[in-house]
């Protein structure tokens, strides 16, 4: 092949996509490794936790020394959050809030406070779990490689969102669900670039967890038998009582968080370390943020009456864990508490004729409806579920559930949790200008039925400082004019010049989305 010939293709390619790929892998790498560790160093502050309530339990007079240790952490607590607030709670929302109104993160704080304040919440077994932050941990370590090698802030968007796909797969073991939790949940939208860079990044994260490091995927359900097609008229009453527990458990987080701005700064870790003090020294089960009882529901080892007392326990320890601002996650408390309603709702069942057999399968089910019903991501609930048991035959009935449960949400008006804690991100930040960027490039699907589809560019009343500089239309780009037409599906470069980022973008989100 002549050189002629060998430019001819490559000329034809598209560069930015192959970039965006070269770049995805970077930080694939990068997210991988920082995951990696994080992952390892919680499980051990697990393990450590379970050891000192043992240790406490028989010499209860140490329980005052561990008091003291209490204040001082809740104190340090309060100094990491003050130092960086982004650092608190779950990681997910700040995610968003960065790619999606141009808030800001200071990766370089986020990083060591993550680390450290998660291997001491760790210690003392609070009902959080790990991969809320390790989202986190893989969007702000995409932050400095994207300013390094991204041409534009559109760009690094791109690089970061794959990093926090990347930081899901490593904490996981589960590549599909980062890179469709950073699709249907982060950007809320399906961007070919998007998609790229998540899947690159996610791919190599997983690959350094699993054949680097050894990590195997977090739970495993591959020896569940298929449910036999004469029970799935169970799957209904599943998704209903998922859907109603996901808007239970939304409620209830919302609310403590509420509850904790009542009391004073100073005091918020303390209480929550106060009650974990509490659950490790009389319900050690509920320690962390929930896979031993997923492991356990899965074998039937907790007893129906057990089942519903740690229910209700758990997600009184997870909101209140949660709401006093402890850096920690709740993506894995929330398909804990779906295991137990499975289980609950299989135990039930074998005294109507259900065999006892089935009773692990309502429970990934039920882990599914839990989490859609909650965070309101259908699809990344299916594909995890998918991944876990190693195989696609439990689809339709895990999907069934999914969709079931997300419906009965809907109806009860349940906004999903991460729109909801980033509402309050946002209202507690409005003010600060420093939290926000201006000047950057936002990318944006044009939705059908949307106010501005199938008009032209000149047509629309576009927010002030706002400006159309390119459109993606399937494999073309197109540099628009005046008599551009929009159509649904289109994706929309758009530069913010004079205006705030995020009151644009919340205003071009309006008006590209279907009502």
């Amino acid at each position: 092949m002549n050189r002629s010939k060998i430019y001819s293709i490559l000329s034809g390619m598209n560069q930015l996509k192959w970039t965006i790929a070269i770049k995805g892998i970077f930080a694939g790498l990068l997210v991988g490794v920082l995951a990696v560790f994080y992952r390892m160093l919680i499980d051990f502050g697990l393990e450590t936790a379970v050891k000192i309530y043992d240790y406490l339990r028989s010499n209860p007079i140490m329980i005052l020394p561990w008091l003291l240790i209490i204040v001082a952490v809740g104190l340090l607590f309060m100094l990491f959050v003050k130092i960086e607030p982004m650092a608190s709670g779950s990681g997910i929302p700040q995610v968003e809030g960065l790619l999606l109104y141009g808030m800001k993160m200071k990766w370089y704080l986020i990083l060591p406070i993550r680390f450290v304040a998660g291997f001491i919440s760790s210690l003392f077994g609070v009902s959080l779990g790990r991969e809320g932050p390790s989202i986190q941990i893989g969007a702000s370590i995409s932050q400095p490689l994207s300013k390094k090698c991204c041409k534009n802030k559109l760009e690094e968007n791109y690089i970061i969102t794959g990093g926090a796909a990347a930081g899901l797969s490593a904490a996981f073991s589960a590549p599909l669900s980062g890179i469709m939790f950073a699709l249907e949940e982060v950007h809320r939208s399906f961007s070919p670039m998007i998609l790229i860079a998540a899947t690159t990044a996610s791919l190599t994260a997983n690959v350094i967890s699993n054949f680097v490091f050894g990590l195997k995927p977090e739970l495993s359900f591959i020896e569940i038998p298929l449910l036999p097609v004469q029970y799935y008229g169970w799957l209904i009453p599943i998704g209903i009582c998922t859907g109603i527990l996901g808007t239970l458990i939304n409620k209830s987080l919302l609310s403590f968080q509420t509850l904790y701005k009542k009391i004073p700064v100073w005091s918020r870790a303390m209480i929550a370390l106060l009650v974990a003090l509490l659950f490790g020294l009389f319900l050690p089960d509920l320690l962390g943020g929930g896979l031993n009882l997923v492991e356990m529901t899965e074998k039937s080892q907790i007893a129906f009456s057990l089942l519903i007392l740690y229910l209700v326990a758990k997600v009184f320890f997870t909101s209140i864990s949660f709401g006093s601002g402890i850096p920690g996650g709740i993506f894995m408390p929330i398909l804990s508490t779906g295991a137990m309603t499975g289980a609950i709702i299989g135990t039930l069942g074998t005294h109507l004729g259900l065999p006892s057999e089935y009773v692990p399968y309502f429970c990934i089910c039920a882990m599914a409806g839990a989490l859609s019903g909650s965070v309101k991501a259908p699809v990344t609930s299916i594909l995890l579920i998918a991944e876990m048991s190693g195989t696609l035959v439990h689809t339709l009935p895990v999907a069934v559930c999914a969709f079931s449960s997300l419906l009965v949400s809907d109806l009860l008006k349940t906004a999903p949790i991460y729109e909801s804690l980033l509402e309050r991100i946002v209202g507690e930040t409005k003010k600060e200008t420093k939290h926000y960027k201006s000047g950057a490039l936002l990318e944006i699907p044009v939705e059908i039925g949307s106010d501005i589809a199938n008009k032209k560019i000149k047509e629309v009343h576009w927010p002030e400082g706002s400006l159309v500089v390119s459109i993606h239309r399937g494999q073309k780009e197109i540099t628009p004019n005046g008599m551009t037409e929009i159509l649904p599906g289109d994706y929309l470069v758009i530069l913010s010049s004079e205006k705030q980022y995020q009151d644009m973008s919340i205003e071009l989100e309006h008006m590209c989305r279907m009502h």
